[in-house]
């Protein structure tokens, strides 16, 4: 008996149209059907580079998503409060208004509404409108309104890396038994680190098992990738003895080189190579057409990069 013929319904989209499983047309890297496509509408506006013009913008990248504790102070463009930016802030508080008025801006945060930038800025308008002891947040998407660049001065930051959290109550004259056990337990988590002072935005750390050198760098991604690629094909990928060059995060639109280091390397050594390291790089920048070896050695780094949102 012959088989009975089915008709499948087609779920292609008709031209002009994207399908729910097709990358959304408002450039977030997300499928349609997670953004634009999403029950209730569109989803927040993703924006590729939030941090692009804000002083420092490296160092910021690298503070919201590669390093545990550290803190920088922000000169406002209107106002004379005191302003402290910091990695994390108790519970992971967007912002909080202490005791004496100052206010402390956290980057590393649970909310998260396409912008980062925006993000900071509304909060840290709504903490400038207060003078009320507390916890700032940001409960729904802020909307249009000044960027974190738009509020603070040109200023490269002054970034000093913290061995723990010790910063959170560094303003409290007085600390209790609880106080002092939220602090021990934070500081549990945290990785030894340091920021290199021969280049911009290089942070040593300590995970236990290895060490890492990561490093968020200012350059446009084609040009970054063809100018690694011409050092890796040279051999000039080094930062270390025995240090090895493994790949890449992506974060706010730019590139964050790593690279492994033998145990009991430390920061210290990698001051002078890492200086070398950008000098070869400014060199690798203005080459022209990649050669056969290259492009190899690009289509491979290529295919070590991680994406952090």
């Amino acid at each position: 008996m012959a088989k009975k013929s089915r008709t499948r319904t087609s779920s292609a989209p008709a031209a002009g149209e994207v399908g729910p499983r097709q990358p959304c047309p408002c450039g977030s890297g997300k499928r349609y059907k997670a953004c634009h496509g999403a029950a209730g509408g569109a989803a927040p506006t993703f924006v590729a580079r939030p941090f692009e013009g804000m002083p420092s913008e490296c160092d910021v990248i690298a503070l919201r998503e590669l390093v545990p504790a550290a803190t920088a102070p922000l000169t406002l463009k209107d106002g004379e409060r005191t302003v402290r930016l910091a990695t994390l802030l108790p519970g992971a508080a967007p912002a909080m208004v202490r005791e004496s008025g100052d206010v402390w801006l956290g980057l590393q945060v649970q909310h998260s509404y396409g912008n980062p930038a925006r993000d900071l800025g509304a909060v840290l308008e709504a903490a400038l409108a207060t003078e009320e002891p507390g916890i700032v947040g940001l409960m729904s998407a802020p909307g249009e309104g000044p960027s974190i660049q738009d509020l603070i001065t040109d200023e490269s930051l002054d970034i000093t890396v913290h061995d723990g959290f010790e910063y959170w109550i560094d303003d409290i004259p007085e600390r209790d038994a609880s106080m002092e056990a939220a602090l021990e337990q934070a500081n549990g988590g945290v990785m030894p680190t340091s920021r290199l002072t021969s280049v911009e935005a290089a942070y040593w750390t300590n995970v236990g098992t290895k060490e890492h050198l990561r490093w968020v760098m200012p350059h446009p991604e084609d040009q970054l990738l063809d100018a690694l690629a011409r050092l890796h094909a040279a051999g000039q990928d080094s930062v270390a003895e025995g240090s090895r060059f493994v790949g890449m995060f992506r974060a706010h639109g730019l590139l964050a080189p790593v690279w492994d280091l033998p145990v009991g390397t430390g920061a210290e050594v990698l001051e002078e190579p890492a200086a070398r390291f950008a000098a070869d790089l400014e060199e690798a920048l203005k080459g022209g057409d990649l050669s056969a070896a290259e492009r190899s050695a690009r289509a491979g780094l290529a295919n070590r990069q991680v994406t952090i949102r």
